[in-house]
This record gives structure tokens, sequence and C-alpha cells, in this order.
């Protein structure tokens, strides 16, 4: 069977499904080739369910010490199953509705893998798109106008270091852990690493994370991670950075037992299970890009600003191009590709103004450059921080550890970067985000004026503060 597509994506995941959409809304016939289930990634094995997870132990975490609200429980317990149910309850509604989009956008869906063919009696140009069915059925062969590989990633890990599902886990494993384990190491304190080092400590764990850079988080501001890495301490993490991990030095059974160098000697860890949590890499293999004039360096798909690779008829956006490996930002490098293939003229898109977000306890969340990418740039940096504890909200909210830092030019009071971490953060970074976009200054940002009590205060003072004008410190 052979049928002619003017888009065909690889990959239905957030960035895939998004572009086909925005396809379909252009008026382009749109396939989608997946060869696990619609929303991918995030959806199945990364965003959705990890936060399921961090929203219940949270309100674990949270129950534990009801005393402080004046709410008195005899007696807390945890049922993992429930815990688990919920967040499939959650993931299997979201992926009906991405299936319903598929079916209001009249955008075909083929479940399988598909690879990229060369030149052949179906096209003088590579493209063609070849389906091996999950059903087993003949494979299709999908004659497209365009290609978007939107084929994300998966969890890396480190020699030594093999996957085996039971004692050593990547987050994809760990997200299927039918009880909480009494104690976990986890290997890597970036995004991924602290916020399952969170929320297994807020589901009672026994948390110990090596790092192998000198903080934990370390392209988060340096006030970030510090903040970071004492909040986490507080809760109960052991946390050591500059730990390099001896892969050879692995033990299994009845547990795990690794050792690390740091501080100049090799120091013995054991734990119930280890979690590796150190990166992700593209898929790239096996996806026929042998069959064209693509190039992929350091592991990544190269495209230029509007996501076309070396074969300008396919585009590549996503994980699989390197980058902020974020859904939002797939999502919008899906539009842009498809805006740019049906000749919208769309802007590049300017990562500088992209918001990323941490979900851990307490949550964190930026945009723009951190102050020391500031002053590598040479900018003449001013800088603002207003801390939670002196915002009302936050102390009805019994959580007031954090802060949030405005980060400008002192030449043009241009704003350069909103770092914050704190209670809801990932949901006030809108607002800087919005900031970035409306090229604001640091005092449009302080006359904006913002409600009270809410956490939203704490963005106005910290504004307030890069010119010395806090009105609550």
């Amino acid at each position: 069977m052979a049928e002619e597509y003017d888009l065909v994506i690889l990959g239905g995941g957030t960035g895939g499904y998004v572009a086909a959409i925005r396809a379909s809304q252009l008026g382009l016939k749109v396939a989608v080739v997946e060869k696990a289930e619609l929303g991918g990634t995030c959806l199945h094995r990364g965003c959705i369910p990890s936060k399921a997870l961090l929203r219940s132990a949270e309100v674990f975490a949270t129950a534990k010490h009801g005393e402080k609200f004046g709410v008195m429980a005899k007696e807390v317990a945890l049922d993992f199953q429930k815990v688990q149910e919920r967040k499939q309850s959650i993931i299997d509604q979201l992926h009906k509705g991405i299936q319903h989009l598929m079916k209001k956008g009249k955008i075909d869906v083929f479940e399988g893998f598909g690879r990229i063919l060369g030149p052949s009696i179906f096209s003088p140009m590579p493209g063609t798109v070849s389906v091996e069915m999950n059903n087993g059925e003949e494979n299709p062969m999908l004659i497209p106008k365009n290609v978007i590989i939107a084929t994300g990633s998966k969890p890396r890990t480190l020699p030594g270091l093999d996957v085996d599902g039971e004692y050593v886990l990547t987050s994809d494993e760990a997200l299927h852990m039918e009880k909480v384990p009494d104690s976990v190491i986890i290997v890597g304190g970036g995004v991924i690493g602290i916020e399952w080092a969170s929320m297994l400590a807020d589901f009672g764990a026994k948390v110990t994370v090596l790092e192998y850079s000198d903080r934990i988080l370390p392209t988060e501001d340096k006030e970030i991670s510090k903040e970071a890495q004492r909040l986490m301490k507080k809760k109960g993490v052991k946390i050591l950075t500059s730990a390099k991990v001896m892969g050879d030095t692995l033990e299994k059974g009845n547990g795990v037992k690794i050792k690390a160098e740091h501080n100049g000697e090799n120091k013995e860890f054991a734990a119930d299970k280890l979690l590796v949590s150190v990166g992700r890499e593209a898929n790239v293999k096996n996806i026929g890009l042998e069959n064209t004039s693509i190039k992929v360096e350091n592991g990544v798909i190269q495209t230029n600003e509007f996501y076309q690779t070396a074969e300008s008829h396919i585009y590549a956006i996503g994980d699989v191009i390197g980058g902020m490996q974020l859904a939002h930002v797939a999502s919008h490098e899906g539009i842009t590709a498809v805006e740019h293939l049906a000749d919208q003229n769309p802007s590049p898109i300017d990562y500088t103004q992209v918001s990323s977000c941490i979900y851990s306890s307490p949550e964190m969340a930026s945009v723009g450059l951190t102050e020391d990418e500031a002053k590598e740039k040479g900018y003449n940096v001013k800088t603002g921080k207003f801390l939670f504890k002196a915002i009302g909200k936050a102390l009805v909210f019994g959580e007031s550890d954090g802060f949030v830092k405005l980060v400008a030019d002192a030449d043009s009071d241009d704003l350069l970067g909103v770092h914050m971490i704190g209670p809801h953060v990932t949901d006030m970074i809108s607002e800087a985000g919005l900031a970035k976009v409306l090229d604001a200054t640091p005092w449009e940002v302080a006359h904006t004026i913002h409600p009270h009590p809410t956490l939203s205060e704490a963005i106005g003072e910290a504004a307030l503060a890069v010119d010395g004008k806090a009105i609550h410190s």
C-alpha cells in the first residue's frame, strides 16, 4: 500500500502531535507514525506521570505535618498502589484526548516503527516512509512532500550501570515501581535526578544523590542551586557533589552497592535501588538517516533556525535536535517547522524567552540568562532578590523557603533573566516569560500591581529590589 501526504511526522509525542494539529489547521493532509502511544515520553514516561507522583508525594508529606495547620490526624498512611492508579488514570484521560484531536483533525495515525527510505520508485528524493506495523500487517509506504522527524529521546546510562529494571533503573522503570524502596542512590543531580530525590524523600525513602559536577542543577543560577541543595538536605536527602561514580564497582543482589570517588577517596554506598539520571540521548538510530544527507553531530540532528535538515524537505524538532529538551519547546518547534514548510513566514524561536521548570518540592523555575551567563556575555549586571518568608501568602501557604531573583542590564535596564525557587513558582514563571517577550524593564514589572495577598508579590518586590527600592525588606 502506498499513500501520498503533504506531511508525514515520525513520532507522536508532544512535538509530533502538536505539529500534526497545526498542519491540519493549515489544510495539509497529515500522517503521524508512532511506534508506541500518542503523547510519547512526556505523557507516558516523563512529564505527566512524574508530576502525578510528585503531587501525591507532596500531599503525603503535607498530611504528615498537618498539625502545623491545626489539622490533627491520628495516622497517615501511603497506599502506593492507589498512587500509581491515580497516575495511570490521568495518563489515560489525556491519551484519549489526543486520540480525539487526531480524529478531529482528520490526521491518519499509523501504529508502528517508521523508517525513511532513500530515492526509490516511490520518489526521486529521500523521504518516503516505510512503516513496520505493530499489528503485523504489510508495511505501508507513505509518500510525503515533507517529513518532520520528532522521534524524541531516551534515558542515557553510564558504563557499568546496565539497567535491569530490578536493582538499576532509569526514570522509565522507576515510574512503574510497585512500592517505594526504603533507600535509593540517584546517580545525577540534574533536573530529573532532583525531582526524583524530592519525590522519593517525601514518600519516606532514604535518598543519596551522587553528582559529578561541583553543584547540583549545574545549569541553574548558582544561588538557586545553592538554595535547592540546602532545602534538599533539610528534607533528609544526602547530596555529594564532585562525585565520580565507578560503574565497574557495582554489586547487585539484595540491593545494590557502588563506589564513587569523592575528595580523593573511594567511598562505598549501598541502597535498595540505584536510579541512573544522567541525561537523555536522541533517538536517531534505525530511522533511515543513512539514506539521506541529514547531518548528525554529537548524537543530534543538525537543523537551521526553522528546523530544516540538510534535506530541505525534511525537518527535525524536539529532543532529537538537542538544545532545550522540554515538551513545550518541542511543541513550538513543531509549529514553527509546519508554518515554515507551509510558507507562513514564522519567526525563529528566541530560546532566551523560554521558561523552564523543576517540579521538586520546593519548585524551581527560570527564564533568560543566569547572573554568571550575563556577566560572561559582557553585561554590566544588577540584580534584585526577594525572599518568600516576607510574603504573607507564603506564610499562609506554609511554605516560605526560597526567593525570586531578577537579573538586569545596569546600562540599558533590560531584563535579562528571572530565577525562582519556592511555592508554585512553576505557575508564576509565565509572568516573567511575558516580561521577556515584551522586553519589559524591572521598573515595568515592579509597577505592575500584584494583588495582595499572593505569592506573585515576590516578583514585584524583587523587581523593586533591582534598584534598591523593595518595600518589605
